[in-house]
């Protein structure tokens, strides 16, 4: 049945829209007439809507009205002329609601922008209505590899080459994405080839701002830990047991202090539940919206 359903949402229609956010030309990818909204934010380096939200889209838009959009300088949406911080991207969250017209939705926020969903959400509750955090930047106080991080944000000719090295070939994006995954049978054709087209158009100037932006030597910029209990909005957690970006520990920390949340931690899974395990991940999302 859920595979019947995979073939299913793959056929649903979604749109490409644009809109206009001060002075910013803002590309999301839109699905489904009826349901409450949700809206879905990507993760860092060449990520976008597209990327890691293809497979899951069409899937929710069944019962939900989906927005899911690239976020300023990534994807197809125009380089605002700033910092890209996570507290710019949180207010540009409202700017972007605020636009559509949704007065309350959903948010699912994967790795950056799940400190982006987070930080929205304490921002903002009443303008939630839940909240699911996936693999989630903004849990702790800590990341693995942060200080290489730190100092590879900070040499930008040789954080870019890092970057965009999955488009140099398919066989780097498939070797990249073999790292960031824990199981090479996660890493599909179909992934590689998606990887590979992103990483070709090398526009990782934002997230090279966002990471200059939230990693310092001592500490990160944005630790959500201490506020995390003021979360009153019903939230899940979703997490790889196998991350090498996040460590599962953050999720499990998260879970133990934002009252009556749900976890589900996916076993043999790396950075990117939505498309490692993307079947067991659009399930549990659905259901828990």
């Amino acid at each position: 049945m859920l595979e019947r359903s995979l073939e299913m949402y793959r056929k649903e229609k979604i749109e490409k829209r644009w809109i206009k956010i001060e002075d910013l030309s803002i590309h999301y990818l839109t699905a489904g007439e009826t349901g409450s909204p949700v809206i879905l934010l990507h993760g860092g380096i060449w990520d976008s809507a597209s990327l890691s939200w293809k497979l899951t889209i069409g899937f929710i838009s069944q019962n939900h009205k989906v927005f899911a959009l690239d976020l300023p300088g990534c994807g197809e949406s125009d380089r605002p002329n700033t910092e890209c911080t996570n507290e710019y991207y949180v207010n540009f969250l409202g700017q972007f609601m605020n636009a559509l017209g949704l007065k309350k939705t959903s948010l699912v926020g994967f790795s950056m922008g799940g400190a982006i969903a987070l930080g929205f959400s304490l921002q903002s509750p009443e303008k939630v209505d839940k909240l699911v955090l996936v693999d989630s930047y903004g849990l702790d106080k800590e990341i693995i590899l942060r200080r290489i991080l730190y100092l590879l944000a900070r040499i930008p000719v040789i954080s870019r080459l890092i970057w965009s090295s999955s488009g140099w070939s398919r066989w780097m994006a498939k070797f990249n994405l073999c790292h960031l995954s824990c199981n090479s049978k996660n890493v599909t054709k179909e992934l590689v080839e998606d990887v590979y087209h992103a990483a070709k158009e090398r526009k990782v100037e934002a997230f090279q701002s966002w990471l200059r932006s939230e990693l310092g030597w001592n500490q990160l910029r944005t630790n959500f830990l201490d506020k995390l209990h003021e979360v009153t909005i019903p939230t899940l957690i979703l997490h790889g047991a196998e991350d090498k970006v996040i460590p599962v520990s953050s999720a499990k920390k998260a879970h133990s202090k934002i009252k009556d949340s749900k976890l589900h931690i996916f076993s043999e899974c790396g950075h990117w539940p939505p498309r490692e395990k993307t079947n067991k991940f659009n399930e549990i999302l659905s259901s828990f919206l």
